[in-house]
């Protein structure tokens, strides 16, 4: 008699575990829904729930989903594709690019940009000056460098199954931070308007907005045309052009920069 009381008993413990046992579903808006799941589809989870008849089925759509957590303490996990990096894991991340311009103002500059995730890149820009035609004469000799971090525009509104046409294409904006230093040859002329050259240094600074919009063309080939303003200071008292962005005087401290850069892409 004994024996057959516990076996009845581990049987209602059983059962009531069975009955008690449910999948629950997190929604984004915190709301947890516990019921039973039938159906995982492409875009949406089908699920009974225990209060009503098990012929009602209810659903919910997946981009509105952070996970469910089955009754045996599994989990599946649910992102956006426009913003799961899985979607866009045959794009290439990485892009080297040439100022195609700037040969012609006196320096060579080139950069380097890496995706972080979809929607995020950084960028790095090197600017050799001398390093191009020297159209004023001023032997100018050294380097400036850029950092930014670009914010790629997403869509006003999203449709389902929407996704970046490339991960580092769009239109952006980047704050920027930027610093050179240079030295060239600066002109006087004494009392007697001889001609004197001296070698100056100088030494620039700006903080910019950057606007721009990147093209990918067949994951391999890429052209970014940009342009910036922001506030700037240098140790020149009229030298407004810096080869990377240009300065106006020190009593309205406006930079600005534009450019054109064409890349290639790599893993």
């Amino acid at each position: 008699m004994k024996k057959f009381l516990f076996f009845a008993l581990l049987f209602v413990v059983f059962m009531s575990n069975c009955l008690d046992a449910q999948d629950i579903i997190m929604k984004k808006d915190n709301e947890l829904i516990k019921c039973k799941i039938r159906e995982i589809g492409l875009d949406e989870i089908k699920y009974v729930m225990p209060e009503y008849s098990q012929d009602v089925v209810f659903t919910v759509d997946k981009d509105d989903l952070i996970k469910i957590i089955f009754e045996n303490g599994k989990e599946m996990e649910f992102q956006v594709k426009m913003n799961n990096p899985e979607t866009y894991n045959e794009n290439k991340k990485n892009i080297l690019k040439i100022d195609f311009l700037s040969p012609l103002t006196g320096n060579t500059t080139l950069a380097y940009e890496r995706s972080l995730r979809p929607g995020r890149s950084i960028e790095a820009n090197l600017g050799i000056i001398g390093l191009g035609v020297d159209v004023d004469d001023r032997n100018a000799g050294g380097a400036f460098i850029k950092f930014g971090y670009k914010f790629i525009k997403d869509p006003d509104f999203y449709l389902r199954g929407m996704r970046y046409a490339h991960i580092l294409k769009g239109g952006y904006i980047k704050p920027e931070v930027a610093f050179g230093f240079y030295s060239c040859d600066r002109w006087y002329y004494d009392i007697n308007y001889n001609s004197i050259v001296k070698r100056r240094e100088m030494v620039s600074a700006t903080v910019q907005i950057v606007f721009g919009k990147q093209w990918v063309f067949d994951n391999a080939f890429a052209v970014d045309m940009y342009g910036g303003v922001g506030y700037g200071f240098s140790t020149s008292e009229n030298l407004a052009y810096h080869y990377g962005y240009t300065i106006a005087a020190q009593e309205l401290p406006i930079a600005v920069s534009a450019g054109l850069k064409i890349g290639w892409l790599f893993r």
